[in-house]
């Protein structure tokens, strides 16, 4: 997708893979038409509906666990340029021989296939539920990405197009890896720039030349390496009109020169009229074999009379005159390649199409006024519905997946302007347990306790495992990567409590004296067990050193196995006693066991 010639290869070596809080804070124009293609294929015929689910999971992920704020950008109307390419994908997907392509009439659009365009509705359904802003552009939804981007209304785009560098895009995130330690793989125009000295212009020059979905074909025998190499000579300002004087002709002005001909008649003119210094055949040095037998060799230090040193395989005499030839011959060759690609250039038809160099520059891709872009809360009991009719989910599982967006949305509204509402109407902030870290990043984990009010059964028993009407439900099982980590749910003291996981810095921002309290009781600890450790370490007997000291010894495989079966021998007795109390608490434990689908209809029932 997007400029051919393997333009992502191109790129690669600019990438930047970037942690978990890059996208914090920050809005991020999503193309939903590439977030569904590129991931379906992953779990197509495993689950049922995969683009619902695989939209479900990311926009809960992207929202709460990366701390983003995605805006869902549609396709419109495809391009008419266009047409060629999805008639070549329908072709591939179909297994139908590309020899019976047919042709596309000029102007005629070819719209998408029915069965992606009620996919999308669907997402765009569930995105509404979801409470996410939703674009739609008037032709490729990488347009409008980089649009929005580009005019500072988000700050990144998430698309794996390469077209949207050529609308404009500053920063594209190609790939995201939830379960990684740098999990956005980002590429930033200005490290493209810098790197490969190609601007935005350059870009669009080298696709109309190596071809791209608008054009399949570009110029026949020109590959991106010969591109890049050519749209270098130009300046940004200069390249595009550059290319249109070629395709017409006219001549080329290169290095003070009028024209590729001139370089190269020249170069020749140049050569013939020069007399090349003679060299030994024996030394490669300047002068003939006989002269350096009978004057010596200065550059081989030979003595009269005798034989100068043999040149080694692959030597290079290093003279003025060979210098010049060597720089003579390379202003040919590339002055041969120049002409070689202008030639090419100019046998083109209809080259370069400024019908498609106007829509990479246009402005106007769906939105005229700076749009209004709201993240409003999920509407829980419609997703619920939905998600029930269309993936056969339990209400209690959706509304336990639902939690992590919900609980982030309640830490922003608490920040801003702290209230008394509940979370999800039900739970209260109850206290940070700790701190998780998972793949390099740290978070808190956050208790929150079911209201009192909300438990109308709160002095009754909790109800067992048989007691709950269990359904099966075949989508849940599977791990993916685009799952979120679901809160953990128990019950303590008759009491009804999840955790979930909470960026640091929007839990101190909401509750800033329970992390306060929760900092200091840390250090505390750790203070203690600081100075718990020292402690024992200076009070430590005589015996206790030798035993210490004896244990630092390496021991025989004899004496290893003596002194492991002397202590094994004494553990029985002990466990037998401490078995014998452990069972006996055990039978006594008033709390009953209950699976974890039965907590979850509990909590979330």
């Amino acid at each position: 997708m997007g400029v051919g010639g393997h333009f992502w290869d191109l790129l690669k070596p600019y990438a930047r893979f970037e942690g978990f809080d890059f996208l914090r804070n920050k809005r991020v124009a999503v193309d939903l038409s590439y977030w569904i293609v590129q991931h379906e294929t992953a779990i197509k015929g495993y689950t049922r509906n995969p683009h619902i689910r695989i939209t479900f999971f990311r926009t809960v992920n992207l929202f709460s666990k990366f701390g983003a704020y995605p805006v869902f950008v549609l396709d419109g109307t495809p391009s008419p340029l266009k047409s060629q390419a999805r008639i070549m994908r329908f072709f591939r997907s179909s297994g139908i021989a590309l020899s019976s392509l047919p042709e596309v009439e000029k102007g005629v659009s070819v719209e998408r296939n029915r069965a992606f365009k009620k996919c999308i509705e669907e997402c765009v359904e569930l995105l509404e539920l979801l409470g996410m802003p939703i674009l739609k552009a008037k032709g490729e939804a990488e347009a409008l990405c980089a649009q929005l981007n580009r005019e500072g209304l988000v700050d990144a785009c998430i698309t794996a197009d390469s077209d949207a560098f050529l609308y404009g895009a500053q920063c594209v995130v190609k790939r995201i890896q939830p379960n990684s330690k740098e999990p956005f793989e980002c590429y930033n125009i200005s490290d493209i720039e810098t790197g490969l000295g190609l601007r935005r212009n350059h870009l669009i020059a080298v696709s109309l030349m190596v071809g791209s979905d608008h054009d399949l074909n570009g110029i026949i025998g020109i590959g991106l390496e010969t591109a890049v190499r050519f749209v270098k000579i130009f300046s940004e300002d200069d390249i595009l009109n550059r290319l249109h004087d070629v395709a017409r002709g006219e001549p080329l002005v290169i290095e003070g020169h009028n024209s590729a001909e001139d370089v190269s008649a020249s170069s020749c003119n140049d050569k013939s009229s020069k007399l090349r210094v003679p060299h030994c055949s024996h030394c490669g040095h300047p002068g003939n074999k006989k002269a350096h037998l009978k004057f010596s060799c200065e550059h081989c230090d030979s003595t009269a009379g005798q034989s100068c040193c043999h040149k080694p395989v692959g030597f290079k005499c290093s003279c003025t005159s060979c210098d010049l030839d060597r720089e003579e011959k390379a202003k040919k060759k590339d002055a041969s390649w120049k002409l070689t690609v202008c030639r090419k250039i100019a046998s083109e038809e209809n080259f370069p199409n400024d019908e498609i160099i106007q829509m990479y520059l246009s402005n106007r891709h769906g939105i005229d006024d700076k749009p209004h872009l709201r993240w409003a809360s999920p509407n829980t009991e419609m997703l619920v519905d939905y998600l029930a009719y269309r993936q056969h989910w339990e209400p209690s599982y959706v509304r336990q997946r639902i939690l992590p967006m919900l609980s982030t949305l309640y830490l922003r509204d608490m920040a801003s302007s702290p209230t008394n509402d509940l979370l999800y109407g039900s739970y209260k902030f109850h206290s940070i347990q700790r701190v998780k870290i998972r793949y390099g990043h740290q978070s808190y984990v956050v208790q929150w306790k079911k209201a009192a009010m909300s438990l109308s059964d709160a002095a009754s028993p909790i109800p067992q495992e048989s007691d709950l009407q269990l359904a099966v439900d075949l989508d849940e099982p599977f791990d993916l990567s685009e799952d979120t980590d679901a809160p953990y749910i128990h019950i303590e003291n008759g009491g009804c409590f999840l955790s979930t996981d909470e960026d640091m810095e929007l839990v101190q921002k909401a509750f800033p004296e329970e992390a306060n309290q929760f900092l200091k009781e840390k250090e505390l600890k750790e203070m203690k067990s600081r100075k718990k450790k020292s402690k024992s370490g200076s009070e430590a007997t005589p015996e206790k050193t030798e035993s210490s000291t004896s244990r630092g010894v390496q021991l025989s495989i004899k004496e290893f196995y003596r002194s492991s079966k002397l202590r094994n021998s004494s553990k029985p007795e002990e466990d037998s006693e401490k078995g014998s109390g452990s069972s006996i608490d055990k039978r006594k434990d008033p709390s009953p066991r209950i699976s974890k689908s039965a907590r979850r209809r509990l909590l979330f029932g």
